[in-house]
């Protein structure tokens, strides 16, 4: 027997009573069961959902992140495997469209959903490449702790929050203090470089499932990424997971020659032609493939 038609059932806005359905729902795709993560989205962002007809919890969602009024993430898009092909992707897409508004949007794509995606109006701009591994610092002249000009040291919310904000909105060309001061909370760690007496580099470090997140890292260099991310990294006991711009392929050398090996690719994508605002040459990984 088909499961029941999902085009009546509405859109509707999510919140952390649907986090068990939404858990689920990324379990029916082999996606990890990543609670830490759903619940920043939720709370930081719109999650927009439809209900299963048959009653299982969610047939899809997709979360919307507003970074000020200029920009604006996509992630979670996800569809229940038992309604493949029943235009689910497409109404909730449609719907994040229209709320998005002026915003310029974008996210990262998967080769399956890419096609969907291109259909409505999202272009490829660069591609991310995500990296695995245990990361070892072995003879590397970064394994030790960072010194000198990229001295990485902990960062400090009552200290350092609005410097950072001030060169992520440089280099991310939107708002993204919301998210920022939330990042203290969140991470294992945050780490800033200083230079000339400012913040030319920041980065951070945070756990969900079984690996360390490394992300997001704004450097204004290779040698201040590799400090940052060593100094991040360095007393990992799990897997480290980055997600990597492919404009930087000298930093995927060093990460590769550091044990992290690839797992994945995406299509960057913004909708509309649009150029994305900022100085993106900086923005070495993303907090995450959702966040952007």
């Amino acid at each position: 027997m088909k499961p029941a038609d999902p085009s009546s059932p509405p859109v509707r806005r999510l919140g952390l009573g649907d986090l068990p359905h939404c858990l689920d729902l990324a379990q029916d795709r082999s996606w990890p069961r990543e609670e830490r993560k759903w619940r920043l989205l939720l709370e930081n962002g719109e999650g927009f959902g439809i209900d299963a007809p048959d009653g299982g919890g969610l047939a899809g969602t997709v979360v919307l992140t507003r970074y000020g009024r200029t920009a604006a993430a996509v992630g979670m898009m996800l569809v229940a495997s038992r309604y493949n092909g029943r235009g689910l992707g497409r109404r909730l897409m449609n719907h994040v469209l229209a709320e998005a508004g002026d915003a310029t949007l974008f996210l990262c794509a998967t080769e399956y959903g890419r096609p969907l995606y291109e259909k409505l109006g999202f272009e490829t701009v660069g591609v991310v490449e995500a990296r695995v591994g245990r990361f070892d610092t072995g003879d590397d002249p970064y394994g030790g702790p960072s010194t000198g000009r990229n001295a990485a040291r902990l960062a400090e919310p009552g200290r350092d929050l609005a410097a950072l904000c001030a060169l992520d909105v440089e280099v991310f060309g939107a708002d993204r203090s919301r998210l920022l001061a939330r990042l203290f909370a969140f991470a294992e760690q945050v780490r800033v470089v200083e230079r000339d007496g400012g913040i030319i580099g920041y980065g951070a470090a945070w756990r969900s499932g079984d690996k360390l997140f490394v992300g997001p890292v704004v450097a204004e260099d290779d040698e201040t990424a590799r400090a940052l991310v060593t100094d991040l990294a360095r007393d990992a006991d799990v897997r480290i997971r980055i997600d990597l711009h492919h404009r930087h392929q000298e930093l995927i050398s060093w990460f590769a020659g550091r044990g992290l090996a690839r797992a994945s690719t995406t299509s960057f994508m913004v909708h509309g032609g649009r150029t994305l605002p900022g100085d993106r040459s900086r923005l070495v990984a993303s907090f995450m493939s959702a966040l952007g």
